[in-house]
């Protein structure tokens, strides 16, 4: 293994010295207010969401509950005019604010929502980092979304979202024809894309989805909502759909076992068939034990704009304890007509990968992380490596710094063609930056 460069080194080490002392004062702020209370009860451990009900993941680990809040019968002490823990607010110790609920009412079947990220980058990541050293807007979604309910007989509903940043055309349709649905909006470094818009019916056990909407492959996702990182991994970003049209269906098998299956018009397209786009997307999800999970998604079939092809990925999520999470995913991708070819456009595309995670929760407020990644595309082998934080200050704010070190021996030769800015040979073979973002929910 490469080793890092000294200012990289040194870089990491004051990074993680500076979060030593901030993980410190974190505790010790919150020793003393525990001591205020008594008889505080213990957190509950955070637990995974599927991917259903964030829009997302597999296991969506960025939903987070509400931060500490003490019990009620002290929240007047402790929160003077905060009008108790139960009131939902931006600032303070109260659950986060919820601007569907707050205008349709609690009860409403339908929910409105988003979130808006900035983030910033020293160098380019090669992957969504592809416009360092400026402050920007990564995304900024809204959604309109009622689930189906099929638990009182058919129950309808769908959901749309509709994206605008500096990641949105990494998130259009472009496995359409040029010009169709969202695809060359060409607006520049800041564009728009309309990741999701599908309907959705579900009875008893079983659920449909009909239109556009995320993949199911792997453990990364698109929203900056469903991630511990904000750097992007090689395996995601090169080798997985982002985005399908067709009809998508759930079943829930027992209370362990999930089974995906569904038809669609190929990879990363919007209500179009480019090449005769038509594979299958599938798959199920093992509760194997109550704290470890496996599951196993494909694509197969003719995926459109890179060909024939076959792609998997495998992800197996263990929950050691209350505090540590380990998540490990390898993917394999084959295509016979890729724009990344080993012989250039249209030529034949192989890749396979290792991704894997280790999650610390330290608190209620903040997570620690960290990625390493192998990826081996056409003969090339790349590694990148992460280490980050997440930090959540106020109910509807996360922020996620992080240090990302990647390096190779070699670049496939599609490589540096990521938009909206060319990356650079030294941006996958020996780069070293800090990252951060700032999400705010609502």
């Amino acid at each position: 293994m490469k080793s890092l460069s000294p200012p990289c080194l040194i870089l990491c080490l004051a990074t993680l010295n500076s979060a030593a002392t901030f993980v410190s004062a974190q505790e010790n702020h919150f020793s003393q207010q525990i001591s205020t209370v008594f008889e505080l009860p213990e957190a509950a451990p955070l637990a995974p969401v599927p991917r259903e009900a964030a829009g997302c993941s597999v296991m969506d680990h960025s939903v987070r509950d509400p931060i500490f809040c003490p019990p009620q019968v002290a929240c007047d002490d402790i929160f003077p005019g905060a009008d108790g823990c139960g009131t939902r607010q931006f600032f303070g110790n109260g659950k986060p604010f919820d601007l569907g609920e707050t205008l349709l009412g609690p009860e409403s079947d339908w929910d409105l929502g988003g979130w808006v990220s900035f983030g910033f980058s020293t160098a380019n990541d090669g992957v969504f980092a592809t416009y360092p050293g400026h402050f920007q807007n990564n995304q900024t979604n809204i959604f309109v979304e009622k689930i189906a309910d099929g638990s009182r007989g058919i129950g309808f509903g769908g959901r749309v979202d509709v994206m605008y940043g500096t990641d949105a055309s990494n998130t259009q349709s472009f496995g359409n024809h040029p010009g169709q649905f969202d695809f060359h909006n060409n607006y520049g470094v800041y564009d728009w894309a309309i990741p999701q818009l599908y309907a959705e019916v579900a009875y008893e056990k079983l659920s449909v989805k009909l239109g556009h909407f995320y993949t199911l492959l792997g453990y990364q996702v698109v929203p900056s909502t469903g991630n511990f990182f904000y750097s992007i991994p090689y395996t995601f970003n090169f080798g997985e759909a982002f985005t399908h049209t067709g009809a998508l269906a759930t079943y829930q098998a027992t209370d362990r076992v999930t089974v995906y299956g569904g038809y669609t018009l190929g990879w990363d397209t919007g209500f179009d068939q480019l090449n005769g786009g038509s594979s299958f997307l599938g798959g199920t999800s093992i509760q194997v034990i109550d704290d470890l999970t496996v599951t196993y998604i494909l694509t197969a079939g003719n995926l459109g704009w890179i060909g024939n092809g076959y792609s998997h990925s495998v992800v197996v999520d263990y929950v050691i304890n209350d505090k540590w999470e380990y998540v490990v995913q390898s993917d394999l991708d084959s295509m016979n007509n890729s724009p990344n070819g080993s012989a250039g456009a249209g030529t034949h595309y192989s890749a396979i990968g290792v991704n894997q995670y280790l999650f610390y929760t330290i608190n209620d407020h903040l997570k620690a992380g960290a990625r390493v990644e192998w990826w081996k595309a056409n003969g090339t082998s790349m590694q990148e490596m992460a280490y980050g934080l997440n930090i959540r200050p106020l109910p509807n704010l996360l922020l996620r710094p992080e240090i990302r070190y990647n390096w190779s021996n070699g670049i496939p030769g599609f490589l540096p063609t990521v938009a909206p800015n060319a990356a650079a040979l030294a941006d996958y073979t020996n780069n070293c930056m800090f990252m951060m973002d700032a999400i705010v929910t609502f």
